[in-house]
C-alpha cells in the first residue's frame, strides 16, 4: 500500500522509510504530490498534538492514508523559558536555518555548561477510513545525550544539532565514534522498533 509521510524533509523520509523497510508499505513525502501543500500551524504545546494537527490536515487535504511525526527536544536544568520542547527550529517567532540553529545551540551550551538532553518523538496516523491513530511512548524517544558548544566539522543537512551531538559514556561526538563504541545504535534500534511496533498495530502489512 502507498502511505504519506507528511514531511518536506528529503533525511527524515529516507530515515523513516529504511526504519519500516520490513513493511509492505510504499512511503512517499510531500515532494511527491502534485498538488498544492496545505501550511499547517504547528502550535501544539506537545509532539503528539503536532503530529494530529498535521496528519489530519493532510489527510483531509489529500484525502489517503497518511502519518506525520513530531518531536520535542528537552534539556535538564536550563530555565523553562528557555526550554525548548517542540520549537526546536523557532526561537522567539522565527523560524531558523540549520547554522543558525548550530550557532543557537552552541551558545546556550557555552552559556549552561555542556546541556544533557534528549528527543521525545510521537506519531499520528490517519488510515484510508479516516480512523486516527496516534502514540507518544517511550521506546520512540532518543538517548540522553550532550549538546555542547563546540561545533563538529560534519553537518548533515536537516539534522543540524548532530553536529553538536556527544555520546555521554565515550564524550565523543556522535560523527567520531567506531563500531562498538557506544550502544547508540542499540538505542536507536529500540526507538526504530517503537515506530515499526506501532505500524504493525494499525496497517495490512
Amino acid at each position: 500500500m502507498k502511505i504519506l509521510y507528511g514531511t518536506g524533509n528529503p533525511a527524515k523520509l529516507n530515515g523513516m522509510r529504511k526504519w519500516l523497510s520490513s513493511l509492505e508499505i510504499e512511503i512517499i513525502g510531500l515532494n511527491d504530490i502534485d498538488m498544492d501543500i496545505p501550511e499547517i500551524e504547528e502550535d501544539g504545546n506537545t509532539p503528539l498534538e503536532n503530529a494530529k494537527k498535521k496528519a489530519l490536515g493532510y489527510y483531509n487535504a489529500f484525502h489517503m492514508p497518511v502519518f506525520s511525526c513530531d518531536s520535542g527536544l528537552y534539556i535538564e536544568n536550563i530555565p523553562e523559558e528557555e526550554q525548548p520542547g517542540v520549537h526546536v527550529r523557532t526561537i522567539n517567532g522565527r523560524y531558523l536555518s540549520d547554522e543558525e540553529m548550530i550557532e543557537y545551540y552552541a551558545n546556550l551550551a557555552e552559556k549552561y555548561g555542556d546541556l544533557k538532553a534528549r528527543y521525545k518523538n510521537a506519531v499520528c496516523l490517519v488510515t484510508e477510513d479516516g480512523n486516527v491513530h496516534s502514540a507518544m511512548e517511550e521506546s520512540m524517544a532518543s538517548e540522553p545525550f550532550i549538546i555542547t558548544s563546540k561545533p563538529h566539522k560534519e553537518r548533515k543537512k536537516g539534522f543540524p544539532l548532530d553536529s553538536l551531538s556527544i555520546d555521554i559514556r565515550t564524550g565523543k561526538y556522535y560523527y567520531d565514534l567506531e563500531a562498538g563504541e557506544s550502544d547508540y545504535e542499540s538505542v536507536s534500534d529500540e526507538a526504530e522498533n517503537g515506530f515499526v511496533s506501532f505500524f504493525k498495530k494499525f496497517l495490512p502489512c
